[in-house]
């Protein structure tokens, strides 16, 4: 295809908008009612879009579309350019009215106690009229509203990156990882106790599919031991909290989040088990002032963290 044909007028943001909708809703219909268009509006822009391209860039099928090779390209240009033009318009905002902008922080249990709402205080204090707004989610959705330019950065555990270049990350400290149970529950009252003394506990655990899961499961294997039978799989901190106080129940939990007047760590390592925190941005996308300001504060308190961990942030 003849590239300049993509900047003699005929491509629109719409067109971005558009094929970006399909791609997530997985059918003409469904980007219709997302985008409040009528259907035949969507199948023409689509239309539009694939004549400027020279391709075609869904398979349709009886259930819907789905994105093809060219397609799957294309979409993920296209949300990082609507991420961009987003982030051209908070700019533009931000410097029209004095450092009065809006930061979308995305969070996941790490650094949820002490890291983000201590930089959010730093922040409010230098900046009183910046928003700063905290969604929680799970790791894989708040990387899918990070490349789409719904959140600013990604404030939480850090795993492995792999071959993905679409994310930058600022690396702040590790965090090991502990064994926490209430004030006051039986185990407490063991002499040097051992994994095998607290198998048939109730646990709390972290939910599969997750690399700290993973981690929990071979500090048992390393043992001899198989994971607890009798356990919850939770990653809402409430939820944990409550379950710990009101029962005999065991839970693996950062080490600032066992910080906790109602809560007991029990003596026990747990070799190689531990969170890398730090921050993950959208790479090449331009950062605000307000979020620079931000940035600045979570590396300060990242560091001061650091130091009373005594680990550095080195994986």
């Amino acid at each position: 295809m003849d590239i300049n044909r993509l900047l003699d007028g005929r491509l629109k943001v719409r067109h971005l908008v558009l094929v970006v909708t399909v791609a997530e809703q997985g059918s003409v219909v469904g980007a219709a009612e997302r985008l409040r268009v009528t259907q035949p509006v969507v199948t023409r822009g689509l239309r539009e879009l694939e004549q400027i391209l020279g391709v075609e860039l869904f398979d349709r099928g009886p259930r819907g579309v789905a994105p093809n090779a060219y397609g799957r390209a294309f979409v993920d240009d296209a949300q990082a350019i609507i991420a961009q033009i987003r982030q051209a318009g908070k700019h533009v905002a931000e410097l029209s009215t004095g450092m009065v902008g809006t930061v979308v922080v995305g969070n996941h249990l790490s650094g949820a106690n002490v890291l983000l709402p201590t930089a959010i205080a730093r922040l409010k204090r230098q900046f009183p009229y910046v928003t700063v707004i905290v969604r929680e989610a799970t790791p894989d959705r708040l990387t899918e509203d990070l490349l789409t330019g719904d959140i600013d950065l990604v404030v939480g555990r850090l795993t492995p990156q792999g071959e993905d270049q679409r994310t930058t990350r600022v690396r702040l400290y590790h965090e090991p990882i502990r064994l926490v149970v209430r004030a006051g529950h039986p185990a407490t009252a063991m002499d040097q106790p051992e994994l095998a003394d607290l198998i048939d506990y109730p646990w709390v655990l972290p939910v599969t599919q997750t690399a700290l899961r993973t981690e929990v499961e071979q500090a048992f294997f390393r043992q001899g031991l198989g994971v607890p039978t009798n356990r919850v799989e939770c990653t809402s901190l409430p939820t944990l909290r409550s379950l710990l106080i009101d029962a005999d129940m065991i839970a693996t939990l950062p080490a600032l989040l066992a910080r906790d007047d109602a809560l007991t760590v029990l003596p026990i390592e747990l070799p190689n088990v531990h969170r890398l925190v730090g921050l993950t941005l959208a790479a090449g996308r331009s950062q605000s002032p307000s979020l620079k300001a931000f940035m600045k504060h979570l590396e300060e308190v990242g560091a001061e963290i650091r130091e009373t961990l005594d680990m550095p942030a080195e994986a």
